[in-house]
């Protein structure tokens, strides 16, 4: 008995010696860097957040190998989509998803659906707030809508990302809702947009917080109200005694629109149960910094966080939400595309 323990004993240890590990051995980790593929333009709340995500699990150690951003934005972040669909079995690619997870493949008729992917967490919702240059006389949403209708239909120019996306079926849920019409605008991300508001190319845009804070803070734009049902959590000033707390709903202010967009975790295709724990637990340890904290508070996310069924189920209904609101839109790829 105690020669057999000792060769079971043995041939463990030459396992272990070749690199190779016993079948109940430590969890899976990243044995070469992570690529961590943004579908979007830099300077965006996507990048931000990869780039945020990437600074943390630096600073603390949190990975042994490196996380390298990537931003993969062609096709309206079908070049990062059809990368990750590309590329299964290899757990060394996760990429961060906006809405465009279901309007780039709905709108162009691209080979993806999200369940191609593996879904791993929901790290936040982001708000969508109706921005303005802060010269502009409009104070309210109100008066920035009417004026919008008083002027000649599509001499307003609304900014946002990419066509056909979040940003333009936001802007045409407004128009419809209110009677508007604006001319829309598409730029590649998020940083762009603000810039262009403020150099008063646009009229406006429906930038999330994180994309157009700065500005805010600067003196530069100005927020009129936030696409939610209720005003966001966060009473911290920001300018001039105003928080994102005091951003009233834009529902308040006659525009019967509420939009959260998904800022979440896939893997690629055939991931291990696992590879998918090792990440969720790695966004669990970014949850709990204080740097992610931070990163919350000044882009008044919504921080609700999910795995597992719930997170999938979760975008299962969003997927058919998206579908609803671009029919209506009139943004659905033809049969055929």
């Amino acid at each position: 008995m105690k020669h057999t323990a000792q060769t079971a004993f043995g041939a463990l240890a030459a396992l272990c010696a070749a690199g190779i590990s016993a079948p109940a051995s430590a969890a899976w980790e990243p044995v070469r860097p992570v690529e961590f593929i943004v579908p979007a333009g830099t300077g965006g709340g996507a990048d931000q957040m990869a780039r945020t995500i990437q600074g943390i699990v630096t600073k603390h150690n949190l990975m042994k190998q490196p996380m390298v951003v990537i931003n993969k934005s062609g096709g309206a972040g079908g070049e990062g989509f059809l990368d990750l669909k590309t590329s299964g079995g290899n757990p060394h690619k996760i990429i961060i998803t906006l809405s465009n997870l279901f309007t780039t493949p709905l709108a162009t008729g691209i080979p993806f659906n999200w369940k191609d992917l593996t879904p791993v967490a929901m790290l936040a919702l982001d708000e969508f707030v109706l921005w303005v240059n802060a010269d502009k006389p409009y104070k309210t949403a109100k008066e920035y809508i009417d004026a919008v209708k008083a002027a000649p239909p599509g001499s307003i120019k609304m900014g946002g990302t990419g066509s056909k996306q979040e940003d333009q079926i936001i802007t045409v849920a407004v128009e419809k809702t209110t009677g508007s019409k604006f001319t829309y605008i598409p730029y590649k991300g998020g940083g762009e947009v603000a810039v262009q508001l403020v150099g008063n190319h646009i009229d406006s845009s429906v930038n999330n917080p994180i994309e157009a804070v700065a500005q805010w803070r600067g003196g530069k734009l100005r927020p009129l109200c936030v696409f939610d049902a209720q005003p966001m959590g966060y009473d911290e000033q920001i300018v001039d005694g105003k928080s994102w707390k005091d951003i009233p709903t834009c529902k308040s202010q006659g525009v019967d629109m509420e939009y959260l967009m998904l800022r979440g975790i896939f893997m690629t295709p055939r991931a291990t149960k696992d590879q998918v724990e090792y990440y969720i637990d790695l966004f669990k340890k970014v949850r709990a910094t204080p740097e992610w904290q931070d990163f919350m508070k000044s882009g008044a996310f919504n921080t609700t966080f999910l795995t597992g069924a719930d997170y999938a189920k979760w975008v299962e209904v969003e997927e058919k939400r998206h579908e609803g609101l671009m029919k209506d839109a009139g943004f659905l790829a033809s049969p055929g595309n």
